[in-house]
């Protein structure tokens, strides 16, 4: 969605300006949650916190490249996640597709000053593909009325994987980091090759 490198091709400077938020087929924020709904892409702020959307076919990969061996619940105990991160995880995993209103109230950062700790929770997970982006769920009146923005909705990159029928690639870090690297040298340039990889590190 966002610019990650220069030069390589993003949404949003591919968009026409006017198209942006316009609820018409050409506004990018409509549909980009209906690749993650549809299995056609896996979406997440997965690298440097951008928002990006990642293939079927190189999923695993990134996976494997970004991700962890361990489960949460391990790598908390080990004191390589915050607790806040762990909460938020548990509750992803107990109501998979759970929207981001719902999961800040269950978990207990509604205070004002609990936003920006959900927030960092929020980014850390995806960082490492715990969770994924599921889609969006459109807030409501007592009508059953759209009332308001709607509300991104989450669950573990397992759910998400296991729903769309992907299966994980039996590879180490090193190795799946060259696949990637390999796939993006037949599609881009020098430089932007030379910036991937420190991401991929």
């Amino acid at each position: 969605m966002a610019p990650l490198v220069k030069g390589f091709p993003a949404l949003n400077t591919i968009t026409i300006p006017d198209s942006w938020h316009s609820d018409t087929e050409f506004d990018p924020w409509s549909w980009r949650t209906k690749f993650s709904v549809d299995g056609r892409a896996c979406y997440g702020k997965f690298l440097k916190k951008k928002s990006i959307l990642v293939s079927p076919e190189l999923l695993p990969y990134f996976k494997a490249v970004l991700g962890h061996h361990e489960p949460v619940e391990e790598r908390y105990q080990h004191g390589n996640v915050y607790r806040e991160a762990l909460s938020l995880y548990d509750f992803v995993k107990q109501d998979e597709g759970i929207d981001t209103r719902e999961l800040r109230t269950r978990a207990g950062f509604r205070a004002k000053e609990k936003k920006k700790a959900f927030e960092n929770a929020l980014l850390e997970l995806q960082g490492s593909m715990d969770i994924v982006i599921s889609g969006i769920k459109e807030k409501v009146n007592s009508e059953g009325e759209s009332n308001g923005w709607s509300s991104t909705s989450f669950e573990t990159y397992e759910s998400w994987a296991g729903r769309n029928k992907i299966n994980p690639v039996d590879i180490d870090k090193d190795r799946a980091r060259e696949y990637l690297v390999s796939h993006f040298n037949k599609v881009t340039g020098s430089e932007q090759i030379r910036k991937l990889e420190k991401m991929f590190l």
